[in-house]
């Protein structure tokens, strides 16, 4: 997806919001309260992990990557919102920044889920962690992909890497001796040059 695509995102837009909110609140936490500092700390990282997954999340077309980076929005985003109640039963005084970034998380939370709404649940591959599989898709079903008939001539790959159906016999030819007979016999006549 292009950079400017992307940056016109609703989701995206709001994503770089609650960072920016984040960063103005971790520079109003008094520096010599050591605890207030480590939750704004935490804020501050769940916030950085979601524009990088809304990024990797439409840089795939398969549902279990996008689900995998929705998944880590998802927890990010709530743990923004969590941080915001802690520190203010920690006794944060600027909280109408709190109310502003949990009003944001919320409106965020709206246009994730209209967002994951639009993943294509047909193009996956199957996690075999059984995290991310669409609806009726399980761990352990049979990959489709490992159905799909070959009616290719390939048989046994000798220590070469060569198909001993087409290893030279000791005639120098690709036949085998009975093979050779059974190609010649169908109209009775040799035509070989000899």
């Amino acid at each position: 997806m292009k950079r400017n695509k992307l940056e016109k995102m609703p989701l995206y837009q709001k994503a770089v919001s609650i960072l920016e909110i984040v960063d103005r609140i971790v520079e109003l936490v008094p520096e010599e309260n050591e605890y207030l500092s480590d939750i704004a700390g935490y804020m501050y990282e769940d916030a950085m992990q979601l524009v990088p997954n809304i990024e990797g999340a439409m840089g795939s077309d398969l549902y279990d990557l996008k689900m995998e980076n929705a998944t880590i929005i998802r927890k990010s985003a709530r743990e923004v919102f969590i941080s915001c109640d802690i520190l203010v039963a920690e006794g944060f005084k600027e909280v109408e920044y709190l109310d502003v970034l949990q009003d944001e998380i919320e409106e965020f939370r709206v246009l994730f889920a209209e967002w994951v709404k639009t993943f294509d649940q047909w193009n996956y591959l199957i996690d075999r962690w059984g995290l991310f599989n669409p609806p009726g898709v399980n761990f352990d079903d049979v990959d489709p992909d490992d159905n799909i008939p070959f009616t290719g001539s390939f048989e046994e790959m000798d220590d070469d890497g060569d198909s001993s159906e087409f290893d030279d016999d000791e005639d120098g030819d690709l036949f085998d001796d009975d093979e050779e007979e059974e190609f010649y016999e169908d109209d009775g006549e040799d035509d070989r040059d000899e």
